[in-house]
């Protein structure tokens, strides 16, 4: 009879990034092994907190499934000699099984015939699989760092204390370190009793909601939500949004206790970025708005614990605050005493990477790039603006608020650039240059800002893949992915023509300098091949999420330098694609690109000669194709992609006549070669759309 099944591991506090990645692996672990050991289960639940990992198995089956497979062997040949003796390769594989030769099968198979093993495996009891497949999920819990304590030989982000491992009412026996399993767990460190035993898996969540833990994350995380909202709500504020704040306090506590407590208002006339980040990086506070939506002198902590005295604790967290606005003053008083410009020429002695020089280096790539940026982008009028933003863009960086607080990178130049009399334009194309910051930012909202934005991360995207550090695995160092996706999706969203080839091109060329030294190993490709790779392939994952992925890839294999035109190329072609006469019209395509694919490269490039076209098929298809092709062109220049598909369209019935009537490769070089090029023109018509054979015509 199914049992359900718990694990617990507790620990000292864990790092609050660390629960959720090391519950995914928990649990990604205890299926795959489960899934090995064919045991059967029902829902999987993950319960976090700062001291302890868990999960809570429903219906665990009481033993694994029988199963019943077949291996092969060596080839019959192989395995008996001349004579019918066996050969040393058939006694080898019939011992490996347990097994006789003469108790071995024979299978006919594509290649022949082989020898064969029938296995037949019983299910084994659940008891016994789970201890194996209990042990390994614990120790394949894996973290960004951990420690060893004591003596013991394994590692763990922090020590671990107790081991909960629970079949029904049975304890499985897992073992970590110098902790062994058993049914005790623990409640709240300084509100519970102490240790406490857990009959079955499913007394868990309320033995530990009595011991004043609440152990199911978005249980505790609706809590939290709720308790701060009410709080914030009865001082007369709302709650600033910050989902990563709430996130990250859920992962702080077992027993969420907000408490309200308030700031001198004179610290409000602090840039309200300054506030909100010292109340949110160093002591976790969420921020409060009030009734006019501007920040307020109030605040929320949160603690771990309900105290005896409000009033005490609230004085604590008080005092630390006003220790931090003060400092945060002190900073932003000092800063401005010394004019913004003169800033820029300490960003030479500020190193941005070892073989790409300093920033002041970066800098005036940056400027260069941004200018070349504007003019291809039709935007040269605002050459002004671009040039004095992007000469004080990174000055913030040499600046006290900043090297206190990384974060206010971009918030601090734009207040900075205020307070030296900088035009409004030039201090907002400060801050704006590194938006978008994350996938949920917004977009510049104006073009300076824009501009050298896509011209610092073009900068380091193609810096850092010069040097060979691109990005591996999860590893991403530098931010190549996000500057990479915030290139696309600036472009897109202002809407920006350019070459992004001759972008990258041009970012090169002002790097050459910096990368004269700089050794590539042989036969590696082209810097800027692996970037169009790299921005291909985020595309592809992007664009993917909302399209067709055969559409996406026949949409990126027609090129995508023009990210403007290769986003309408996809908006038209997905609307087209699923249309019942589009199928054969991809079809009649594919027929098109193979001739041409195995054909072309011996064939001298030009146009079809219309004297040398025989047939009346191909003299159709040809005359056809001067039709669209004018009428194609015309729509592609002014990104009309789906009036250019309908005008496609129209060549699909003599596509059909001429390979039902002409043969293509004919006796004749000079007409089978003519007919080639005629087909090579079709083919580059349909290709100012999207590469027709890799849509799968028959989806």
């Amino acid at each position: 009879m199914p049992s359900d099944l718990l694990l617990e591991i507790g620990t000292e506090e864990l790092p609050a990034s660390s629960i959720e990645p090391a519950l995914e692996d928990l649990e990604r672990v205890f299926c795959e092994r489960s899934a090995a050991s064919r045991l059967p289960h029902g829902e999987v639940r993950r319960f976090g907190t700062p001291r302890r990992l868990a999960l809570w198995v429903r219906a665990v089956a009481d033993r694994s499934a029988d199963s019943s497979r077949e291996v092969l062997g060596p080839s019959v040949k192989a395995a008996f000699g001349p004579d019918g003796k066996p050969s040393r390769a058939a006694e080898k594989f019939a011992e490996s099984h347990h097994l006789s030769v003469g108790q071995l099968a024979r299978a006919q198979t594509p290649k022949g015939e082989y020898l064969a093993a029938h296995l037949e495996e019983k299910g084994r009891p659940a008891a016994d699989l789970l201890k194996e497949v209990l042990n390994a999920a614990v120790h394949g819990v894996s973290f960004k760092k951990s420690m060893r304590w004591s003596d013991v030989e394994v590692a763990f982000a922090r020590p671990v204390h107790w081991i909960v491992a629970l079949l029904g009412e049975e304890v499985l026996p897992v073992v970590f370190g110098d902790v062994r399993s058993g049914r005790l767990t623990m409640g709240h460190r300084f509100l519970s009793a102490g240790p406490f035993e857990l009959r079955s898996p499913a007394d868990y969540e309320a033995a530990l909601e009595r011991a004043h833990v609440v152990p199911d994350i978005a249980k505790r995380k609706k809590l939290l939500r709720d308790k701060v909202a009410e709080l914030a709500k009865r001082g007369g504020a709302r709650l600033l949004e910050d989902p990563s704040l709430l996130d990250q306090v859920t992962q702080l506590v077992e027993l969420p206790c907000p408490v309200l407590g308030s700031f001198e208002e004179r610290h409000l006339d602090l840039p309200p970025e300054v506030l909100i980040q010292e109340m949110k990086s160093h002591q976790r506070y969420f921020s409060l708005l009030d009734e006019r939506g501007k920040l307020s002198p109030k605040f929320i902590a949160v603690s771990n614990t309900p105290v005896r005295d409000d009033q005490l604790s609230l004085r604590g967290y008080e005092r630390v605050l006003s220790a931090r606005l003060t400092d945060g003053r002190f900073f932003f008083d000092e800063d401005r005493r010394t004019p913004f410009a003169d800033r820029v020429e300490k960003l030479a002695r500020v190193v941005w990477q070892g073989k790409l020089g300093s920033y002041a280096d970066k800098v005036e790539r940056i400027r260069a790039l941004a200018l070349h940026l504007a003019q291809k982008t039709g935007r040269g009028d605002q050459r002004a603006t671009i040039e004095r933003a992007a000469t004080l863009c990174k000055a913030d960086l040499v600046t006290g608020m900043v090297g206190e607080f990384p974060e206010l990178q971009g918030v601090m130049g734009r207040e900075y650039a205020r307070a030296s009399g900088e035009r409004e334009e030039v201090a907002v194309a400060i801050y704006e240059h590194y938006l978008p910051r994350g996938a949920a930012d917004a977009l510049p909202s104006q073009d300076p800002g824009a501009l050298i934005g896509l011209a610092d991360r073009l900068d380091t995207l193609c810096g850092i893949f010069a040097i060979g550090k691109i990005p591996t695995g999860a590893a991403d160092p530098f931010g190549l992915r996000r500057a990479c996706l915030a290139v696309i999706n600036i472009t897109l969203g202002r809407h920006y023509r350019y070459s992004l080839f001759g972008a990258i091109a041009e970012a090169l060329r002002a790097l050459a300098p910096k990368l004269a030294d700089v050794k590539r190993k042989g036969g590696e490709p082209p810097v800027e091949a692996q970037l169009l790779d790299f921005f291909r392939a985020r595309l592809k994952a992007l664009w993917s999420e909302g399209s067709r992925a055969d559409v996406v890839e026949a949409v990126l294999s027609a090129g995508f330098d023009d990210l403007v035109a290769a986003r309408a190329r996809l908006s038209a072609l997905s609307q087209v694609v699923g249309r019942p006469d589009f199928a054969p019209l991809a079809i009649a395509f594919k027929r098109v690109v193979n001739i041409v694919e195995k054909q072309a490269k011996d064939v001298e490039p030009g146009p079809a000669d219309a004297e040398k076209l025989a047939e009346p098929a191909e003299r159709e298809l040809h005359s056809g194709y001067l039709r669209v092709k004018a009428r194609v062109d015309e729509l592609v220049r002014a990104d009309d992609f789906a009036g250019a598909l309908k005008e496609i369209t129209a060549l699909k019935p003599p596509v059909d006549v001429f390979f039902d009537k002409v043969m293509v490769m004919a006796e004749d070089r000079k007409l089978r070669e003519n007919r080639v090029r005629l087909l090579t023109e079709i083919g580059a018509l349909f290709s100012q759309v999207a590469d027709f054979s890799r849509i799968q015509a028959e989806a």
